[in-house]
């Protein structure tokens, strides 16, 4: 019954047309009468159809809030890549271990592409942004669930945080080794999904993410701890101004 929902958000049911009939759907999907009406209800209650008594049930414009998106151009500050860094450790963890179960050569051969990519970058001053997007996209696109690839291709290189800040200098060890260390993490996750070990990948997964979000976590804390420091300092400066005069 999920393909009902999937064609009118695909827009194959335009608003005002008629869906199959009960009895059409049960013979398409082979399914009882009881869970075609209750898809049928789901699908009222989300306000994605209409029942017109005697005539039939016909689609609905979509829900403003099927089609609204996460306002990617408020990522901008540490606080805003810590909370985009959660979203992607919920998501990307699980993706992980999906990936380990379904991926095909072809998805390996594009994660490795990826990570040497990265890697020869890395070594040119270049920068590897791309190159890391796409070693996730790849792994979004191993799950074979297009949710995860929809979901990600939305949120597009704005899921690498050093789009957004120059994580490099966030961290105390040289850029270069930060940058060569983020991408021995991708490499580790690659092994796990090769070997198709899913929860190595998914710890893999995690332990990447969770590490740049630490690190961002620090920093944030440091900003924030400087910033109260001046502020503290600026009364007795005034007062001792008010001192010397």
């Amino acid at each position: 019954m999920n393909d009902l929902s999937e064609k009118i958000r695909r827009g194959l049911y335009a608003p005002g047309d008629k869906l199959p009939t009960e009895p059409e759907v049960m013979a398409e999907q082979g399914v009882s009468r009881t869970v075609v009406r209750e898809a049928m209800s789901r699908l009222q209650a989300a306000g994605f159809v209409e029942t017109r008594h005697g005539i039939g049930t016909f689609a609905l414009p979509l829900p403003a809030s099927t089609l609204s998106s996460p306002d990617l151009t408020t990522v901008v500050t540490i606080r805003d890549v810590l909370a985009m860094l959660e979203l992607r450790i919920s998501l990307e963890t699980e993706a992980a271990g999906l990936a380990a179960l379904r991926r095909s050569e072809e998805h390996l051969e594009l994660m490795q592409r990826a990570v040497e990519t990265i890697e020869e970058n890395i070594n040119k001053g270049a920068s590897s942004v791309d190159a890391d997007f796409q070693f996730h996209l790849q792994i979004a696109l191993a799950t074979g669930n297009k949710y995860f690839e929809d979901f990600y291709r939305h949120l597009g290189t704005t899921t690498i945080p050093r789009t957004r800040l120059d994580t490099t200098r966030l961290s105390p060890e040289p850029a270069q080794d930060y940058l060569y260390r983020t991408n021995r993490e991708h490499q580790y996750i690659l092994d796990a999904i090769a070997r198709k070990d899913p929860e190595m990948a998914r710890a893999s997964m995690r332990m990447h993410l969770s590490n740049s979000s630490e690190r961002l976590r620090r920093a944030s804390e440091a900003a924030d701890q400087q910033v109260k420091m001046m502020q503290d300092a600026q009364p007795s400066e005034t007062s001792n101004s008010r001192t010397t005069s």
